[in-house]
């Protein structure tokens, strides 16, 4: 009567050796006994004896709520994460990862932020979080405000990567790490690189946050007034930032603060901002924090993400073995001298001037580790080569003493000779004929040996490029080896394939000979050649695709602006004389801008569509048939059925991505103007049916050219395990059917719960 308790402990042990002889990991005779019925009986008495043992395998579940300031593709988010799993990778719970961005960068607006948050509020009020991470300050104050109220009684854990005043009141739930900077101790290492350095130029800008660090900077560097001019520009605008950068002293140091917003208004980020300031300094760039270190800056004495993601996750790992928030004590965090290898060689820096203890990023490996592998195997090669010559010249020694061992000898080199996987050749250096060939080698070139021997390479025409075999003979007879050398060769059946060459001159009986080893890389070099053009097809995509969003903004965004600039101009230089018509006039401007921010949204939302993630996939693809055919000039007739739960993310993205790609497609070849789209649910299975009555195309000529098009539609579809057919005939239009298994959002969640 104890059995069923044990049934899952069985199940998990016989469903081990099932994919352990499936995989073929164990002998497949003693994994089969694990499905008879006395095995299984062992198991409950197993399990019933050590029942402590068998519950110890399952780990606790807990979940971890981070809430991130930047957007994902940020550097901080990814520093940080690492951090956090490296510090938890090893604890004795299941961690459950959930990971929001407020992306105040991106939406800086009240009204957005204020959605964002009572979003984050929703979506957890049902699946409390068993600990809060805050990185950033305004995810810290947005915990400040609603924590008693919205998450009670769960310990927050703030990290601040750079300090900041006036964080508000923490209470004991909060416990946490902030950052700091250390320009003194940056321009410090950097005097130490370049020790000739008069002058120093600070760059920051003038968000609120960047002047309060640009203040701590100037009061660290006070020490340092009187010995160096130190400017600081940070009232500017980027363009006439640049255009100062370029044209700095010589013997001057730039050293990047926080650049959130420059003199115009206009907002960056470090990938941006970054990049712009590199490369417009005819000065070598320091930086503050390691978020700003792979755009060309040479470091200094960062604050470290990193090192501060895993300090935060040291704490929540004591928090979720029950500590409480008041007995983790808040870290301050030190810096970390931290330097870009690639920076250091471009600027002539010394590496032995770097502060002790420094971590140098970005170092190329050196000769012997870039190349030991193939260095490994040319050592080989050559030893092998040695050995044979060496066999050779000791059983031609050996033969002027004994005649029987020597050809004794000759017949275990011959079998050896005969039987390598790869193709050798023994060739006379007088007459350039085959004196021996092996095994591999009537395979490789399709010529038997009694047809090879006695005759010349060229009689047989295997060289295909004769300007080869002229440089392979020159080289045996300056240097008197050949290493590793490609070579073009014909078989006797006209294929052509690639062999790699590797040759040596040897005497035999007093005759100058040419052995040479030969590997087949035809499959190498195919492969290469094929990722070389699908590389090349990618890139041609990616600028294509730059190119039309280039052309979207310039040709229609620009222009609307540039229209609008010239009649407020008007306005300011010729008001109305009635209020009235200002009045209209003004509100005809509004109107204009409205128009150009609904055409900046709808090039933003076909990017990255909102809609999907917080109204599903029906409104997002209404939403941007309804965008694209007002932008295209189109007609699209969209329809769904009801979709009864949201698809998984997965799936909705996927039949969005492939709804974008298809009408593209059809508006670039159809040529027409009208165009059909159907959603629609049957069962288990979501079909998506985008068709026109243009052109069409042949979809296997299509494919054969290399249409991107077509393979990124076929790819996502797969990735779902779903399917793609495409009607298409050329003058009577193309019809794309998509049909993917339907698996609702919350079905998902319920599963990985």
């Amino acid at each position: 009567m104890f059995v069923p308790i044990f049934y899952p402990a069985i199940a998990r042990v016989q469903k081990r050796m099932e994919f352990l002889r499936a995989s073929g990991n164990g002998p497949r005779q003693r994994l089969s006994t694990w499905h008879s019925p006395t095995t299984a009986a062992v198991l409950v008495a197993v399990c019933f004896i050590f029942p402590a043992f068998c519950g110890a395998q399952v780990k606790p579940v807990r979940r971890l709520l981070i809430l991130y300031e930047s957007s994902p593709s940020s550097p901080l988010p990814n520093l940080v994460d690492h951090g956090i799993q490296t510090a938890l990778d090893n604890s004795p719970y299941q961690i459950e990862f959930h990971r929001e961005y407020m992306e105040t960068a991106s939406f800086p607006d009240a009204a957005d932020q204020r959605m964002f948050r009572d979003y984050y509020i929703s979506k957890y009020q049902n699946r409390r979080p068993d600990v809060v991470i805050a990185v950033g300050p305004s995810p810290l104050q947005f915990m400040l405000e609603t924590h008693k109220k919205s998450f009670a009684g769960v310990p927050v854990i703030f990290c601040l990567p750079n300090r900041i005043s006036g964080s508000g009141t923490i209470d004991s739930d909060f416990t946490g790490v902030d950052g700091d900077i250390a320009p003194a101790q940056t321009l410090a290492a950097a005097l130490r690189l370049q020790p000739g350095t008069t002058h120093v130029v600070v760059v920051s800008g003038t968000s609120p946050f960047d002047r309060q660090q640009n203040a701590a900077v100037k009061d660290q560097l006070t020490t340092y007034e009187g010995r160096l001019d130190i400017a600081y520009l940070t009232d500017l605008a980027m363009p006439d930032l640049l255009e100062r950068l370029k044209h700095l002293p010589s013997h001057t140091i730039v050293v990047l603060g926080a650049f959130g917003r420059d003199a115009a208004g206009t907002r960056f980020t470090l990938a941006e901002s970054g990049p712009m300031v590199v490369a417009a300094a005819n000065a070598p760039v320091f930086t503050l924090n390691d978020r700003a270190l792979d755009h060309g800056e040479v470091g200094g004495d960062v604050s470290n993400s990193f090192e501060q993601g895993r300090i935060v996750g040291g704490m929540a790992l004591r928090l979720l073995n029950g500590e409480k928030a008041r007995g983790v004590p808040a870290v301050h965090n030190e810096t970390t001298y931290m330097f870009d290898w690639r920076a250091l060689k471009h600027w002539g820096m010394n590496e032995s001037a770097l502060p002790p203890g420094s971590i140098v990023l970005n170092r190329q490996p050196s000769l012997w580790e870039a190349y030991k592998k193939y260095a490994l195997v040319v050592i080989l090669v050559l030893l092998a080569q040695g050995v044979a010559i060496v066999a050779l010249l000791w059983q031609r020694a050996r033969k002027r003493k004994v005649e029987a061992e020597l050809k004794k000898s000759e017949q275990k080199f011959s079998k050896a000779f005969r039987r390598s996987p790869l193709a050798f050749t023994l060739v006379s250096l007088v007459d350039y004929r085959f004196i021996e060939v092996n095994d591999t080698f009537e395979q490789y070139m399709g010529w038997r040996r009694d047809e090879a021997i006695g005759r010349k390479p060229l009689d047989l025409k295997i060289w295909v490029d004769t300007n080869q075999r002229s440089t392979f003979i020159e080289r045996i007879h300056t240097q008197g080896t050949v290493r590793s050398m490609e070579v073009v060769f014909r078989r006797k059946d006209g294929q052509v394939w690639t062999g790699l060459v590797s040759s040596e001159l040897i005497d035999v009986n007093g005759e100058p000979c040419v052995l040479s080893l030969i590997a087949d890389i035809t499959v190498r070099k195919e492969a290469e050649e094929a990722l070389a053009d699908i590389s090349r097809k990618i890139i041609a995509v990616q600028e294509g695709e730059r190119t039309r969003i280039a052309r979207d903004l310039h040709d229609d965004i620009n222009q609307r602006l540039a229209l609008l600039s010239v009649e407020i101009k008007q306005l300011i230089d010729s008001p109305p004389n009635s209020s009235g018509e200002l009045g209209r006039q003004l509100s005809d401007v509004r109107e204009r801008l409205s128009e150009t921010s609904a055409g900046v949204q709808s090039i933003s939302h076909e990017l990255h569509s909102p809609q999907l993630e917080y109204l599903g996939i029906v409104a997002a693809m209404k939403g941007f048939c309804r965008e694209f055919a007002a932008r295209q000039s189109l007609q699209i007739d969209f329809r769904s059925d009801d979709i009864p739960q949201p698809p998984s993310r997965e799936v909705s993205l996927c039949l969005f991505r492939v709804l974008q790609e298809a009408l593209h497609n059809a508006v670039k070849h159809s040529r027409v103007k009208y165009f059909e789209v159907m959603l629609s649910c049957s069962g288990d299975q979501l079909d998506l049916t985008v068709a026109d009555r243009g052109t069409g195309f042949d979809p296997k000529t299509a494919a054969d050219n290399g249409g991107l098009g077509l393979i990124s539609m076929r790819e996502r579809v797969r990735l779902v395990n779903g399917n793609i057919a495409i009607e298409a005939k050329p003058t009577r239009g193309r019809t794309i059917h998509v049909r993917v298994p339907f698996e609702s959002e919350q079905a998902r969640r319920s599963a990985v719960v």
